[in-house]
Protein backbone atom coordinates (compact mmCIF):
# COMPACT_ATOMS: atom_id res chain seq x y z
CA UNK A 1 0.00 0.00 0.00
CA UNK A 2 2.93 2.13 0.81
CA UNK A 3 6.18 2.61 -0.86
CA UNK A 4 7.35 3.31 2.57
CA UNK A 5 6.65 1.13 5.91
CA UNK A 6 5.91 3.35 8.63
CA UNK A 7 7.19 2.43 12.07
CA UNK A 8 3.82 3.19 14.39
CA UNK A 9 3.08 2.72 18.19
CA UNK A 10 0.53 1.91 19.04
CA UNK A 11 -0.27 3.24 22.96
CA UNK A 12 -3.03 2.89 25.05
CA UNK A 13 -2.87 4.23 28.51
CA UNK A 14 -4.65 2.20 31.44
CA UNK A 15 -4.10 4.26 34.90
CA UNK A 16 -5.08 2.24 37.63
CA UNK A 17 -6.03 5.40 39.90
CA UNK A 18 -9.65 5.78 38.39
CA UNK A 19 -12.37 7.52 40.93
CA UNK A 20 -15.88 7.51 39.65
CA UNK A 21 -15.15 3.62 39.03
CA UNK A 22 -12.66 1.71 40.67
CA UNK A 23 -10.76 -0.33 38.63
CA UNK A 24 -12.23 1.10 35.57
CA UNK A 25 -10.12 0.00 33.00
CA UNK A 26 -10.73 -3.78 33.86
CA UNK A 27 -14.37 -3.59 34.57
CA UNK A 28 -16.25 -5.97 32.86
CA UNK A 29 -18.65 -5.56 30.06
CA UNK A 30 -20.46 -8.40 28.86
CA UNK A 31 -18.07 -10.78 30.22
CA UNK A 32 -14.69 -9.11 29.46
CA UNK A 33 -12.42 -6.63 30.43
CA UNK A 34 -13.12 -3.27 29.46
CA UNK A 35 -9.13 -2.31 28.16
CA UNK A 36 -9.88 -6.35 25.85
CA UNK A 37 -11.76 -4.58 23.38
CA UNK A 38 -9.33 -2.07 22.25
CA UNK A 39 -6.27 -4.56 22.53
CA UNK A 40 -8.72 -6.77 20.86
CA UNK A 41 -9.12 -4.55 17.71
CA UNK A 42 -5.55 -2.93 17.92
CA UNK A 43 -3.92 -6.56 17.45
CA UNK A 44 -5.58 -6.72 14.14
CA UNK A 45 -4.17 -3.41 12.28
CA UNK A 46 -1.88 -3.57 9.94
CA UNK A 47 0.02 -0.73 9.63
CA UNK A 48 0.87 -0.72 13.60
CA UNK A 49 3.99 -1.66 14.36
CA UNK A 50 4.43 -2.15 18.08
CA UNK A 51 1.34 -1.77 20.29
CA UNK A 52 2.03 -1.44 24.48
CA UNK A 53 -0.11 -1.16 27.40
CA UNK A 54 0.98 1.98 29.63
CA UNK A 55 0.00 1.74 33.19
CA UNK A 56 1.31 1.84 36.62
CA UNK A 57 -0.98 -0.87 37.68
CA UNK A 58 0.36 -4.25 38.11
CA UNK A 59 -3.01 -5.94 37.47
CA UNK A 60 -3.73 -4.05 34.76
CA UNK A 61 -0.58 -4.77 33.17
CA UNK A 62 -1.10 -8.07 34.13
CA UNK A 63 -4.60 -8.26 32.11
CA UNK A 64 -3.13 -6.80 29.02
CA UNK A 65 -0.61 -9.49 29.38
CA UNK A 66 -3.42 -11.78 29.18
CA UNK A 67 -4.95 -10.74 25.82
CA UNK A 68 -1.44 -10.88 24.33
CA UNK A 69 -0.25 -7.04 24.57
CA UNK A 70 2.96 -6.08 25.41
CA UNK A 71 3.14 -3.74 29.11
CA UNK A 72 6.94 -3.57 29.11
CA UNK A 73 7.01 -1.59 32.05
CA UNK A 74 5.37 0.29 35.30
CA UNK A 75 4.25 3.75 34.17
CA UNK A 76 6.20 5.90 37.26
CA UNK A 77 4.14 7.36 39.55
CA UNK A 78 4.77 11.04 38.31
CA UNK A 79 2.59 10.43 35.14
CA UNK A 80 -0.03 8.15 36.99
CA UNK A 81 -1.66 10.92 39.08
CA UNK A 82 -4.50 13.50 38.28
CA UNK A 83 -2.33 16.30 37.11
CA UNK A 84 -0.21 13.75 34.69
CA UNK A 85 -1.20 15.10 30.93
CA UNK A 86 -1.50 12.35 28.28
CA UNK A 87 0.92 13.98 26.44
CA UNK A 88 3.82 13.33 28.89
CA UNK A 89 2.30 9.73 29.44
CA UNK A 90 2.54 9.27 25.54
CA UNK A 91 6.43 10.88 25.24
CA UNK A 92 7.55 8.31 28.31
CA UNK A 93 6.09 5.40 26.26
CA UNK A 94 7.68 6.19 22.95
CA UNK A 95 11.13 7.34 24.38
CA UNK A 96 10.83 3.97 26.05
CA UNK A 97 10.28 1.51 23.32
CA UNK A 98 12.85 3.70 21.30
CA UNK A 99 15.42 2.88 23.51
CA UNK A 100 14.65 -0.69 24.21
CA UNK A 101 13.69 -1.32 20.47
CA UNK A 102 16.99 0.84 19.28
CA UNK A 103 14.30 2.24 16.69
CA UNK A 104 12.58 5.61 15.78
CA UNK A 105 8.85 6.29 15.28
CA UNK A 106 7.44 8.04 12.47
CA UNK A 107 3.81 8.52 14.19
CA UNK A 108 2.28 7.43 17.98
CA UNK A 109 -1.21 6.44 18.11
CA UNK A 110 -3.07 6.24 21.54
CA UNK A 111 -5.75 3.98 21.58
CA UNK A 112 -8.40 5.30 24.48
CA UNK A 113 -9.66 1.71 26.01
CA UNK A 114 -12.79 4.01 27.74
CA UNK A 115 -14.19 3.46 24.24
CA UNK A 116 -14.78 0.14 23.32
CA UNK A 117 -16.36 0.11 20.59
CA UNK A 118 -13.81 1.47 18.22
CA UNK A 119 -13.14 -1.37 15.05
CA UNK A 120 -9.62 -1.92 13.83
CA UNK A 121 -11.11 -0.51 10.42
CA UNK A 122 -11.19 2.86 12.69
CA UNK A 123 -8.27 2.87 13.28
CA UNK A 124 -6.49 2.06 10.13
CA UNK A 125 -8.79 4.78 8.67
CA UNK A 126 -7.08 7.03 10.88
CA UNK A 127 -3.55 5.80 10.41
CA UNK A 128 -4.24 5.51 6.69
CA UNK A 129 -5.56 9.45 6.73
CA UNK A 130 -2.25 10.25 9.02
CA UNK A 131 -0.33 8.90 6.90
CA UNK A 132 -1.27 9.90 3.07
CA UNK A 133 -1.53 14.23 4.58
CA UNK A 134 1.05 14.00 6.70
CA UNK A 135 -1.03 16.69 9.31
CA UNK A 136 0.38 16.94 12.95
CA UNK A 137 -2.66 14.81 14.19
CA UNK A 138 -5.55 13.04 13.10
CA UNK A 139 -8.14 12.80 15.84
CA UNK A 140 -11.70 10.77 15.90
CA UNK A 141 -14.21 13.08 16.24
CA UNK A 142 -18.59 12.68 16.66
CA UNK A 143 -21.10 14.54 14.87
CA UNK A 144 -23.15 16.82 17.24
CA UNK A 145 -26.89 16.67 17.40
CA UNK A 146 -29.24 18.13 20.04
CA UNK A 147 -25.94 18.88 21.74
CA UNK A 148 -25.27 21.74 18.57
CA UNK A 149 -23.83 24.88 20.25
CA UNK A 150 -26.89 26.57 19.19
CA UNK A 151 -28.65 24.91 22.13
CA UNK A 152 -25.78 25.40 24.38
CA UNK A 153 -27.60 28.04 26.64
CA UNK A 154 -25.89 30.30 30.01
CA UNK A 155 -27.96 31.96 32.76
CA UNK A 156 -28.00 35.46 33.83
CA UNK A 157 -29.76 35.47 36.90
CA UNK A 158 -31.97 32.63 36.02
CA UNK A 159 -32.86 33.58 32.95
CA UNK A 160 -31.63 31.05 30.01
CA UNK A 161 -29.56 33.28 26.92
CA UNK A 162 -28.30 32.44 24.18
CA UNK A 163 -24.21 31.03 25.31
CA UNK A 164 -22.31 31.76 21.98
CA UNK A 165 -24.64 31.12 18.86
CA UNK A 166 -28.39 32.51 18.56
CA UNK A 167 -30.67 30.12 17.76
CA UNK A 168 -33.67 30.72 15.59
CA UNK A 169 -37.08 29.25 17.90
CA UNK A 170 -38.18 25.70 16.34
CA UNK A 171 -35.47 24.87 14.58
CA UNK A 172 -34.90 21.68 13.45
CA UNK A 173 -31.89 19.35 14.54
CA UNK A 174 -31.05 18.40 11.31
CA UNK A 175 -31.18 22.18 9.84
CA UNK A 176 -28.28 23.52 12.52
CA UNK A 177 -25.90 24.76 10.86
CA UNK A 178 -22.57 24.95 10.09
CA UNK A 179 -22.52 21.23 11.32
CA UNK A 180 -21.02 20.91 14.68
CA UNK A 181 -18.10 17.99 15.50
CA UNK A 182 -16.71 16.74 19.42
CA UNK A 183 -13.61 15.03 20.17
CA UNK A 184 -15.43 11.73 21.37
CA UNK A 185 -11.70 10.39 23.20
CA UNK A 186 -11.27 7.62 21.31
CA UNK A 187 -7.84 7.72 18.63
CA UNK A 188 -5.45 10.60 18.79
CA UNK A 189 -2.83 10.08 16.03
CA UNK A 190 0.45 12.26 16.36
CA UNK A 191 3.12 12.76 14.31
CA UNK A 192 6.29 12.09 16.19
CA UNK A 193 7.55 15.27 15.70
CA UNK A 194 4.84 16.71 17.17
CA UNK A 195 4.58 14.92 20.23
CA UNK A 196 8.05 15.90 20.87
CA UNK A 197 6.50 19.56 20.70
CA UNK A 198 4.31 18.30 23.37
CA UNK A 199 1.29 18.34 21.25
CA UNK A 200 -1.58 16.20 21.04
CA UNK A 201 -4.60 18.73 20.75
CA UNK A 202 -5.10 22.27 19.34
CA UNK A 203 -2.26 21.31 16.67
CA UNK A 204 -1.95 23.89 13.21
CA UNK A 205 -2.74 21.51 11.09
CA UNK A 206 -5.13 18.86 12.46
CA UNK A 207 -7.35 16.12 10.61
CA UNK A 208 -10.51 14.85 12.01
CA UNK A 209 -12.00 11.06 11.05
CA UNK A 210 -16.06 10.94 12.08
CA UNK A 211 -17.00 7.73 13.96
CA UNK A 212 -20.79 7.35 14.24
CA UNK A 213 -22.50 7.91 17.33
CA UNK A 214 -23.14 3.97 17.96
CA UNK A 215 -19.10 3.87 18.27
CA UNK A 216 -18.59 6.50 19.94
CA UNK A 217 -19.60 5.66 24.42
CA UNK A 218 -17.00 7.21 26.68
CA UNK A 219 -16.66 5.75 29.79
CA UNK A 220 -16.50 8.07 32.51
CA UNK A 221 -18.96 7.10 34.97
CA UNK A 222 -21.22 4.49 36.34
CA UNK A 223 -24.20 4.68 33.94
CA UNK A 224 -21.58 5.02 30.88
CA UNK A 225 -20.20 1.61 31.93
CA UNK A 226 -24.09 0.25 32.10
CA UNK A 227 -25.07 1.67 28.87
CA UNK A 228 -22.22 -0.08 27.14
CA UNK A 229 -22.96 -3.30 28.92
CA UNK A 230 -26.13 -3.02 27.14
CA UNK A 231 -24.90 -2.27 24.04
CA UNK A 232 -21.93 -5.05 23.91
CA UNK A 233 -24.92 -7.34 24.34
CA UNK A 234 -27.20 -5.97 21.90
CA UNK A 235 -24.08 -6.19 19.31
CA UNK A 236 -23.50 -9.86 20.28
CA UNK A 237 -19.95 -9.72 20.43
CA UNK A 238 -18.22 -12.57 20.59
CA UNK A 239 -16.38 -13.32 23.84
CA UNK A 240 -12.68 -12.14 24.14
CA UNK A 241 -10.59 -15.42 25.08
CA UNK A 242 -7.53 -14.71 26.73
CA UNK A 243 -4.54 -16.08 25.80
CA UNK A 244 -3.49 -17.22 28.81
CA UNK A 245 -4.89 -17.10 32.45
CA UNK A 246 -4.51 -14.33 35.09
CA UNK A 247 -1.69 -16.55 37.19
CA UNK A 248 0.44 -17.22 34.06
CA UNK A 249 0.51 -13.64 32.87
CA UNK A 250 1.32 -12.49 36.28
CA UNK A 251 4.02 -14.74 36.41
CA UNK A 252 5.55 -13.50 33.30
CA UNK A 253 5.83 -10.30 34.61
CA UNK A 254 7.39 -11.30 37.85
CA UNK A 255 9.91 -12.94 35.61
CA UNK A 256 10.90 -9.55 34.03
CA UNK A 257 11.54 -7.66 37.05
CA UNK A 258 14.02 -10.04 37.73
CA UNK A 259 15.72 -9.33 33.81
Amino acid sequence: MYKKRFNILGVIPARGGSKAIKKKNISLINGNSLIAYTINEAKKSKLITDLIVSSDDDEIRTVATQYGCDAPFRRPKHLSNDKATSVDCDLHAVKFMEKKLNKKYDFVVELMCTNPFKTVEDIDNVLKLHIKTNSETVISVMKLEDHHPIRIKKLEKGLIKDFCLKETPETRRQDLKPDAYIRNGSIYSMRRDILEKRIRTGATISRAYIMPRERTVNIDELMDLYIASVLMKIKSKKKLKPLMSFKKASRILNLEKKL
